[in-house]
C-alpha cells in the first residue's frame, strides 16, 4: 500500500506494507508512480518526502507477485521509471532498514537522501541472474566512479549506510529516532525556498544526462525482461523461493 498526504506544502508519500517489509507489488508500483505524478502537478506542493518506516524502507520487489507476470510482459515499474527521473519538484528520501534492489536504485533519482545507521542497501541483480535497472548502470558509475560502482553492481552484496554515504547515494546519516524529522525539516526548507529557482536549478543539473539516462533505462529494461527467462535467473529465483543456495555451475 502507498499512502499519500499533503501538509504545509510538502507531499508525504509512504511505503506502507510493513507485514511484507514494504516489498513492492505491481499495484504498489502503479500507486507510487501516480502519487509522485500527482504531487508534481499539485500547485499546493513544493517538495516531496518519500519514506517507509524508520526500520524498513523496502525489501525490493515482491518476488511472488513478480513471478506472476506473463513472460515478456511489461515491467510494473515502467510508470515509476518515467515519473521519478522527470520530477520538477525536489524529492527527499528517508531510508531506514532494508533498501534492496529498487529500494536502492530509486534513491539515485532523489535530490536529498537521509539514512539511519540501520539502513542496509543492496543491488542484488547479478546474483539473481538478471541485470540492474532504473538507470543504475549509468548513474552509479557517474556518481561513485567505475570501480566502486562495479563492486556494488557486480558483486551485489549488502552494504552499509556509511558505504552508501561514501559513494554518494546518501546525503547524510542521522540517528534512527531523528530520521523522519530530519527529512521532514529538509523538505520543509525546500518548500519555503523560491519554487521556480529550485525547478530551474534541478533542470540545469539533470539536463545534460537526460537523453543518456532515458536510453540506459530503456536498454536495462529490455535486457532485464529478457534475462527473466534465462536459465540462470530461473535457477536464482527457484533457489530464493526454496531458501537454498543457487547453483550456476550448469550454465
Amino acid at each position: 500500500m502507498i499512502l499519500s498526504r499533503v501538509e504545509d506544502r510538502v507531499a508525504y508519500i509512504e511505503l506502507a506494507r510493513l507485514d511484507k517489509k514494504n516489498a513492492l507489488t505491481a499495484q504498489m508500483y502503479a500507486q507510487l508512480a501516480a502519487a509522485l505524478a500527482a504531487a508534481d502537478k499539485d500547485r499546493e506542493v513544493r517538495a516531496v518526502l518519500l519514506h517507509g518506516a524508520p526500520d524498513c524502507f523496502t525489501a525490493g520487489n515482491d518476488v511472488g507477485d513478480f513471478l506472476k507476470r506473463p513472460p515478456g510482459g511489461a515491467s510494473p515499474a515502467l510508470g515509476l521509471f518515467e515519473v521519478l527521473p522527470n520530477m520538477a519538484k525536489p524529492v527527499v528520501a528517508a531510508v531506514g532498514g532494508p533498501a534492496v534492489g529498487i529500494g536502492s536504485t530509486l534513491l539515485l533519482h532523489c535530490d536529498l537522501v537521509y539514512a539511519a545507521p540501520n539502513a542496509r542497501f543492496q543491488l542484488p541483480f547479478v546474483p539473481l541472474g538478471i541485470v540492474p535497472e532504473f538507470g543504475s548502470t549509468y548513474l552509479l558509475p557517474l556518481l561513485a566512479g567505475y570501480q566502486r560502482a562495479a563492486e556494488l553492481l557486480l558483486l551485489g552484496q549488502p552494504f552499509s549506510a556509511q558505504k552508501a554515504y561514501e559513494v554518494g547515494i546518501v546525503t547524510q546519516i542521522v540517528p534512527e529516532n531523528e530520521l523522519l524529522q530530519k527529512a521532514k525539516e529538509a523538505a520543509q526548507t525546500l518548500a519555503a525556498l523560491p519554487a521556480e529557482s529550485i525547478r530551474l536549478t534541478k533542470r540545469l543539473m539533470k539536463k545534460r544526462h537526460g537523453a543518456a539516462l532515458a536510453e540506459t533505462i530503456a536498454e536495462e529494461t529490455r535486457t532485464f525482461t529478457e534475462r527473466l527467462d534465462s536459465p540462470e535467473a530461473k535457477e536464482a529465483m527457484s533457489a530464493f523461493l526454496e531458501k537454498r543456495k543457487p547453483d550456476f555451475s550448469r550454465f
